[in-house]
């Protein structure tokens, strides 16, 4: 049952990515909408739930919060060096070359997530029927935005489009293969929660130093910001329609 339901989401990933491919003749719109997605999955959906999962303190601190700082400034780390690697090599630090390796480790960043996700599904089934679609539903609505984002991160630094459809063809596949593998192992739930910090952490940092920025970069148009604040908004009604 868990592995059926995972289909859905399989179906639901690749939506959101076919519709992120659709509208590239309003790409400031696209990427504004990408940029809000991301904050509402981040601050109303993955943290929340790292918080909740890893339940530690480390120095008066929670661990997913430590984590999710490290997180941010890892993807700034990352980029940076690979920003610096291209400039050595003859590139141009600039928005319009970027470093192909950024959007692709971002891209397989969302497929971790989605793997994760398949494997609450299995885990969820596990405690009970009514559990298991409780939680399906929650990942199976929110699977349109890591289509739409995996897809629009990997071709915004400049990867091919076979490059971006690969990965959105690797992150619809996740949550399948994240079900499977909750026949055989078990992920310890504060070991999860600090991975869901890691990963809101880096996945802020692209919503607000790549994305949000080249939205507005050419087109500072209203259209472009109510696509940000719609994005969030619709992070905001699955989770609530989700019971949270």
């Amino acid at each position: 049952m868990a592995v059926l339901v995972a289909l859905g989401a399989f179906l639901m990933t690749l939506a959101g990515g076919w519709t992120a491919q659709r509208v590239t003749d309003r790409r400031h719109l696209v990427l504004g909408l990408a940029g809000g997605l991301m904050l509402g999955v981040v601050g109303l959906d993955l943290l929340p739930e790292a918080l909740r999962a890893a339940g530690r303190e480390v120095f008066g601190v929670p661990a997913a919060l430590l984590l999710f700082v490290g997180g941010f400034l890892l993807a700034h780390l990352v980029e940076r060096l690979l920003a610096g690697r291209q400039a050595a090599h003859g590139g141009e630090e600039h928005d319009h070359h970027r470093a192909p390796e950024v959007g692709l480790t971002a891209a397989a960043a969302m497929v971790g997530h989605s793997l994760m996700d398949g494997v609450a599904i299995g885990a969820a089934f596990q405690v009970g029927g009514g559990m298991g679609l409780s939680v399906a539903l929650a990942v199976i609505a929110h699977d349109f935005a890591d289509g739409f984002n995996t897809f629009t991160i990997t071709s915004l630094y400049g990867n091919a489009r076979r490059r971006a459809v690969a990965m959105l063809v690797a992150d619809a596949c996740a949550p399948i293969l994240g079900a499977l593998s909750t026949v055989f192992v078990h992920i310890p739930e504060p070991l999860l929660g600090g991975y869901l910090g890691l990963f809101s952490g880096a996945l802020l940092y692209l919503a607000a130093a790549e994305i949000l920025p080249e939205a507005h970069h050419d087109h500072p148009a209203r259209s472009t910001l109510l696509c940000t604040v719609a994005g969030a908004a619709f992070i905001w009604l699955v989770v609530g329609l989700s019971g949270g």
